[in-house]
């Protein structure tokens, strides 16, 4: 049996207590005399644990801790953060928001998907009872001819409805749409589609 670097060292733990089958030790072994570097590897991690293993404090050489804080403080990279990093670091947060602005105003606005997707004129109170249906894709008021599945009615707050992903009934809720821009076709259209299931 032979055995690659990469299978050594994924068994080297159990090689060193001893849990390998008796086949697969041998070919470790066989590999440890000629592989140089797994030798290393294994001579170091023998080395770990007898350092770890070993209870006795290892003491330090008298001025070795202010040696060391010396060539630490004489390796490590000056500190950063002088003014001029934080005047580039505003203006660019400065020019981020103004950007950010800017394509939320109307001039950068692209035109909407679909003309339900207009804003309300007058939000939906968001305590106002409504009722929808689980399979359904609006919430209607109570009595609307447009709701579909009427078995299967929940009564809910309309901010709920709107969270849960729920659109306003375009017959019933009319007055917190914005309807005035669509013409007589695209309403029909959508009283179609109520009628037929589709949710909208």
């Amino acid at each position: 049996m032979v055995v690659t670097c990469e299978e050594v060292w994924r068994e080297i733990s159990n090689y060193i207590e001893e849990q390998v089958d008796p086949a697969l030790r041998a070919a470790m072994e066989e590999h440890f005399r000629d592989c140089k570097h797994c030798t290393a590897v294994l001579d170091g991690i023998r080395n770990v644990i007898q350092l770890y293993g070993d209870e006795r404090l290892l003491e330090v050489p008298v001025g070795f801790s202010g040696r060391l804080r010396r060539r630490l403080e004489q390796e490590m990279p000056a500190p950063r953060g002088n003014a001029w990093g934080w005047m580039v670091a505003v203006a660019a947060a400065a020019l981020i928001t103004i950007g950010g602005v800017a394509g939320r105003s109307s001039a950068f606005n692209t035109p909407l998907r679909s003309e339900h997707a207009k804003p309300a004129v007058v939000p939906v109170p968001a305590d106002m009872m409504v009722v929808v249906t689980d399979d359904g894709k609006t919430f209607h008021a109570a009595g609307c001819r447009f709701i579909h599945d009427k078995a299967h009615l929940r009564t809910i707050a309309a901010g709920e409805a709107i969270r849960e992903g729920y659109a306003p009934c375009m017959r019933c809720m009319r007055k917190y749409l914005e309807l005035s821009s669509l013409s007589p076709m695209q309403l029909e259209d959508a009283d179609d589609s109520e009628n037929h299931g589709s949710g909208y």
